[in-house]
């Protein structure tokens, strides 16, 4: 396929010869879906490229100035910028966006977060009021979920004696969460 022979043809399609259309199609069709395929990886919209790229050859042929440039670099060219241009048109798949958009918040709404630190708050105020070491306790086996083996070793007590730390510290900040009373030392 020599470059002269399509500059020529693009000469005569130019003059909107079908003829020498289709000589350009048969010649440079498969070089021209190649150029597709490679860009835009997928068979079908590359067909789909490929048509739509021989509606601008036959549109644009008369803007081929011929002027000791390659006639096929030029089909070329509007082929890789076409392929481009749809590129950058495809959507984003927003399947994924949609699907999330229907899934519920199973979080607490703003009213429950409020509430949440402020019942928080309460709570940190109870075990301020509490003896140091049966409020390091309670945070201790309550948060962050130590057993009372490992506390009773940690503090240096008794098994027995951990566990009524627990509970009176416990029964204490009922009463001060009820609102009744602020837990005493001790």
């Amino acid at each position: 396929m020599e470059s002269d022979d399509i500059a020529e043809l693009l000469g005569r399609v130019a003059l909107r010869d079908r003829a020498a259309f289709s000589l350009i199609y048969q010649r440079c069709s498969a070089k021209l879906f190649a150029i597709c395929i490679r860009i835009l990886k997928d068979r079908n919209d590359a067909e789909e490229a490929l048509q739509d790229i021989f509606v601008k050859i036959w549109q644009k042929a008369g803007s081929y100035a011929g002027d000791g440039g390659n006639a096929f670099a030029w089909i070329a060219a509007i082929a890789r910028y076409h392929c481009i241009d749809r590129l950058r048109q495809r959507k984003p798949s927003t399947e994924e966006l949609d699907v999330a958009a229907e899934l519920p918040d199973l979080g607490p709404d703003p009213e429950r977060r409020a509430i949440l630190r402020s019942e928080g708050a309460r709570i940190d105020s109870c075990l301020e009021a509490l003896d140091p070491d049966r409020a390091q306790a309670v945070r201790q086996a309550y948060v962050e979920g130590m057993t009372y083996q490992e506390l009773a070793e940690r503090f240096a007590v008794p098994l027995n004696t951990m566990r009524t730390w627990l509970r009176r510290s416990l029964l204490k900040l009922r009463e001060c969460m009820d609102g009744n009373a602020r837990p005493e030392q001790g």
